[in-house]
């Protein structure tokens, strides 16, 4: 285990972000992780201005 201090700054990356919502949407609609995860990197989007936070 790695202690870190309480006013360590976690850095989370955007990849680490789409695969958790690939996986959280997988489980509500019944389809594979891998699939909803290149729909997340191709680029295509229905709704252009939104982005997920950092």
């Amino acid at each position: 285990m790695i202690r870190r201090s309480p006013n360590a700054k976690v850095s989370v990356s955007k990849a680490c972000i789409q695969r958790s919502v690939a996986s959280s949407s997988a489980i509500e609609i019944n389809e594979r992780t891998e699939v909803i995860e290149k729909r997340l990197r191709s680029g295509n989007r229905r709704f252009t201005n939104l982005t997920l936070a950092s």
